[in-house]
């Protein structure tokens, strides 16, 4: 077994690669690369670098990433069969390269040589400090679930214009479409280009951009409308016990009973009635109330708004393992047999545990 030593090729131009990097490049028999088309590339390849790329395989596999970088571990492993490998992928091996972490996971002797990253250049085209907090994110698994409006926010690889219409939309349903945001290409290099556009402009251009990103400025607190994070702090001013409000500070759990059920009762009728806009404002009222008595709780000393998650997201994973376990339920009669058992074991563990 021999081993796999993966360099980055920087995120631009040859002027972007740490010179051990380049030494190391220029010293090898042979470099394989996860794909030709960077720049520094075709500057070693004048200077003597010897590169074998994997760019075949992408046709091979009808661009299904997925089996790709499969492929590309595959080859990888059977090469450090018989001689000690050197691999390069574009950026930092490190930084959202999934086939280095593929073959981290399945591969014993890697090691990881070094490299650049996009992101120090990224930070300082656009005059952010990361150290304010940030997410970096990759356009193809984009999930606006996952979004931080409070955070500076970096997408990865909205190399053409349908990417960035699938990126646009999905953002869309967290930001104003008017939301300022930086489309960069090969940031820090001698072809940056830096464009401020409105979130809506995005994927109007053509061609294709292998070192394109996009930054998402943060939100005001009180534009991330929506985010849970920001009623939380809401809710916390309200029931400050110094600066909130009088009302809500002379209330106690028991006496917001009445508050719940009349909420619960108007959330009801909207549903009865098929009100569909009350419907969505009586579930917002409900949603108060109860972190209302997760306030009161926390100020008693009893337990957390995080503990109220913690237990319900454990609750959901643990009873629903025909959803995330494999386990056959596919009619309603097996999901409720399946059910009553969970609950059952549930009641049992309880009653050992006091």
């Amino acid at each position: 077994m021999h081993s796999i030593n993966v360099v980055g090729l920087g995120p631009g131009d040859r002027d972007q690669m740490p010179i051990k990097i380049e030494k190391l490049i220029k010293e090898a028999e042979i470099v394989y690369l996860r794909t030709e088309d960077h720049p520094a590339v075709k500057e070693l390849i004048t200077e003597g670098a010897n590169f074998q790329s994997f760019d075949h395989l992408y046709e091979e596999n009808d661009k299904d990433f997925e089996k790709v970088y499969t492929a590309i571990v595959d080859q990888l492993i059977k090469l450090a069969e018989d001689n000690d490998v050197v691999y390069a992928v574009p950026g930092h091996p490190m930084v959202a390269e999934k086939t280095v972490k593929d073959l981290l996971k399945n591969y014993s002797k890697v090691n990881i040589i070094g490299g650049k990253s996009f992101l120090d250049d990224l930070f300082q085209s656009v005059q952010v400090d990361p150290v304010e907090g940030f997410q970096l994110l990759d356009s193809f698994g984009l999930n606006h679930d996952t979004l931080n409006t409070g955070q500076h926010v970096i997408i990865m690889q909205v190399f053409n214009a349908l990417m960035a219409g699938e990126v646009k939309l999905t953002l869309m349903e967290k930001y104003p479409d008017e939301h300022k945001v930086a489309v960069i290409d090969a940031a820090g290099s001698k072809d940056e280009n830096i464009e401020w556009l409105s979130l809506y402009e995005i994927d109007r251009f053509a061609g294709v951009y292998n070192l394109r990103s996009l930054y998402v400025p943060p939100l005001e607190l009180d534009e991330q409308v929506t985010s849970l994070s920001t009623l939380q702090s809401y809710i916390d001013r309200v029931t400050d016990a110094d600066e909130g409000d009088a009302w809500i500070n002379e209330q106690t759990p028991k006496s917001l009973i009445r508050y719940i059920r009349e909420e619960t009762d108007e959330l009801i009728a909207a549903i009865e009635n098929d009100d569909s806009d009350n419907w969505m404002e009586e579930l917002g009222d409900v949603l108060v109330q109860l972190l209302y008595q997760t306030s009161s709780a926390e100020k008693e000393g009893l337990f957390t708004f995080e503990d109220v998650l913690e237990t319900v997201n454990r609750k959901i994973r643990r009873r629903h393992p025909h959803v995330f376990d494999g386990v056959k339920a596919t009619t309603a009669e097996e999901v409720d047999a399946l059910w009553q058992k969970i609950k059952a074991e549930e009641k049992r563990s309880k009653d050992e545990t006091g």
